[in-house]
């Protein structure tokens, strides 16, 4: 199956958006592939304004969160890779959503696909390590 990330991050956007509130993500400064300004990372994360009035070019794409936004004034382009995703929250409410590791899908490639239809497994059939409990999480 596909990572669930990136359909969570585009449908909690778009919740909080249309909430008339603004979108904040909070991604992992220190992982490989972040593109950020690095003068505004605290205890090795990033907090960024993902509105579409404070970004310019927002994608939201299955690999990365990709715009250009001003930072002190200055233009920069900003890239955001979906495993170093951590969190999407409304600033006015501090409604949003803390993702998980299972959230990023099967760590097998950097796309979140494992190598074959059966999700890594060679027989095809799931084994009883392959069972997950479905699990949700409030957060207020």
């Amino acid at each position: 199956m596909n990572a669930r990330r990136p359909y969570l991050l585009r449908a909690m956007h778009e919740w909080i958006s249309d909430s008339n509130c603004t979108p904040h993500l909070v991604a992992d400064a220190g992982a490989e592939g972040v593109e950020i300004p690095r003068q505004y990372v605290k205890d090795g994360k990033i907090v960024l304004n993902v509105s579409w009035t404070a970004t310019a070019g927002l994608k939201m794409g299955n690999d990365a969160v990709t715009f250009s936004a001003r930072f002190g004034g200055v233009s920069m382009g900003v890239k955001v890779p979906m495993h170093a995703v951590l969190a999407i929250y409304a600033r006015e409410t501090g409604q949003g959503m803390v993702f998980s590791e299972e959230d990023a899908g099967p760590p097998n490639s950097p796309d979140g696909t494992s190598g074959g239809p059966s999700g890594g497994n060679e027989s095809g059939k799931s084994s009883p390590g392959d069972a997950r409990r479905a699990r949700f999480k409030v957060v207020k």
